[in-house]
C-alpha cells in the first residue's frame, strides 16, 4: 500500500475571483467533501496535511520581486491602472481581496507535496489547489498568479532530482515549459487542445526545447472534440516510452479536468473512463508521485474526477454510487446523476481529427524520440 498525503485547508473556499469568473475556489471544498464522504481520508496509509502558505523567499525562486510587490499591494482588492503591465485587472486575472494570500496557499501546498515525496515520508502527495501552470516570472496569466509547479519542481531540481512533468490540462502548460525549456533536468510533457483553437496559443509539436533542453519539451496538441479513445491513443504513444527512457526520480503531474465533455471553457469530449485509464498509467510510471489539480470549470466534474484520482493514488477502487450526503452539493452545481463515473459518450472523432493527431505523434517520434534513444517509427 502506497503512503499518501493529501494537502488541504478549508481556507481555500473563502476566496473568490468574482461572481462571473469561471474559476471557483469552492470546487476544492466540494472535492474534499466528496473524498471525505467515501472515507478516503481515513485510509491506514493516508495523511491529511494542513496547507502552509509559501513564504516571500520561496516565491522569489521563480517570480520577480517587483511582481510580488504588486501582488502584495493588490491583496486588498483595489485596482490601479499600472497593474495591467503585470497581467492583472478585469478579465482572466482579476484583483480580489486576499489574492496574494490565495497565491501563497496554492504555492505552499504544492511545495509541501514535493517535500513530502522528496524526503521519502510518503510515496504520493496530492494538492488539488495546485497546478496553476500559466503564471510567468513577472506577470499573471490564465487565472494563475503564482506558478506553483515551477516553484516545486525548481526545488526538486536544486536537490538533485530529475523530474518528469506531465500535464493533462486542456490548456498548454506554457509557464512550466518556459521555465525549463533549456534544461535536461526536467522533462515537460503537455497534452492539450491545440493552440490553434484555445488559449494560450502555444504548445505545438515543434516546441521541443533548446540548448541542453532540446528534446526535453514535448507537446501533443489535440483538435477540438477529442474523445477518450483518441486521447488515449496519443497519450500511450508518447508518454510511457518517453518517461521510461528518461527515468525520472520523481513524476510531477498536473491533473486538469477541463478536457471533459461538458466543461464550459474548452471543446474536449473526455469522460471519467479516459481519465481513469490515464491515471492508472501514470501510477505505473510514478514510483514517487507529486500530483496537483489544475483547470476544471464544471465543479461537479472536478469533484468527481479528483475523487477518482485520489482513489487511484491510494490503490482503492471507489464505489460508483454517490453517497447520499453529497448528492445535494453536486445537484447545486447542476449534476443530478447518481454515480461517480460518467456514462460513455457516442461521439466518435472524424478521420480528419485522427489524422491531425497522427501527424503530431509522427513529428515527435521523428524529432524527439531519437534524442532519448527511442526508435523514430
Amino acid at each position: 500500500m502506497r503512503r499518501t498525503a493529501y494537502i488541504y485547508t478549508d481556507e481555500y473556499a473563502r476566496f473568490e475571483y468574482g461572481e462571473t469568473h469561471p474559476l471557483k475556489p469552492y470546487r476544492l471544498k466540494l472535492t474534499h467533501a466528496l473524498i471525505e464522504s467515501y472515507g478516503l481520508l481515513a485510509l491506514p496509509a493516508c495523511r491529511v496535511v494542513e496547507t502552509v502558505p509559501a513564504t516571500r523567499a520561496e516565491l522569489e525562486t521563480f517570480h520577480t520581486p517587483e511582481y510580488l510587490d504588486v501582488l502584495e499591494a493588490a491583496d486588498l482588492g483595489l485596482y490601479r491602472p499600472d497593474y495591467a503591465a503585470y497581467g492583472l485587472g478585469p478579465g482572466d486575472n482579476p484583483i480580489f481581496p486576499g489574492m496574494y494570500r490565495w497565491s501563497q496557499l496554492c504555492a505552499g501546498g504544492t511545495l509541501q507535496a514535493a517535500r513530502l515525496v522528496a524526503s521519502g515520508e510518503v510515496d504520493v502527495a496530492f494538492h488539488s489547489a495546485g497546478g496553476l501552470h500559466h503564471g510567468m516570472p513577472d506577470r499573471a496569466s490564465g487565472f494563475c498568479y503564482i506558478n506553483d509547479p515551477v516553484l516545486a519542481i525548481g526545488e526538486l531540481v536544486r536537490q538533485g532530482y530529475r523530474v518528469a512533468y506531465i500535464d493533462i490540462d486542456v490548456h498548454h502548460g506554457d509557464g512550466v515549459q518556459a521555465a525549463f525549456y533549456d534544461t535536461d533536468r526536467v522533462l515537460t510533457i503537455s497534452l492539450h487542445e491545440s493552440g490553434r483553437y484555445l488559449f494560450p496559443g502555444t504548445g505545438f509539436p515543434q516546441e521541443i526545447g533548446e540548448g541542453k533542453g532540446r528534446g526535453y519539451a514535448v507537446n501533443l496538441p489535440f483538435p477540438p472534440g477529442m474523445d477518450d479513445a483518441l486521447y488515449l491513443e496519443g497519450f500511450l504513444a508518447i508518454v510511457p516510452p518517453l518517461v521510461a527512457a528518461y527515468q525520472p526520480d520523481i513524476v510531477f503531474t498536473q491533473l486538469g479536468v477541463d478536457a471533459f465533455h461538458d466543461d464550459p471553457l474548452a471543446h474536449g469530449n473526455l469522460t471519467t473512463a479516459g481519465f481513469l485509464r490515464v491515471l492508472e498509467v501514470l501510477k505505473a510510471l510514478a514510483r514517487r508521485w507529486v500530483a496537483t489539480g489544475g483547470g476544471g470549470y464544471n465543479l461537479a466534474n472536478v469533484a468527481r474526477a479528483w475523487t477518482l484520482a485520489w482513489g487511484v493514488m491510494n490503490d482503492v477502487e471507489v464505489p460508483d454510487p454517490l453517497p447520499e450526503a453529497v448528492r445535494p452539493l453536486l445537484a447545486r452545481q447542476g449534476y443530478h446523476g447518481q454515480t461517480l463515473r460518467d456514462r460513455p459518450l457516442e461521439q466518435p472523432v472524424s478521420p480528419r481529427q485522427r489524422q491531425e493527431v497522427a501527424e503530431a505523434i509522427a513529428y515527435l517520434k521523428r524529432h524527439v524520440f531519437p534524442l532519448h534513444g527511442l526508435p523514430s517509427t
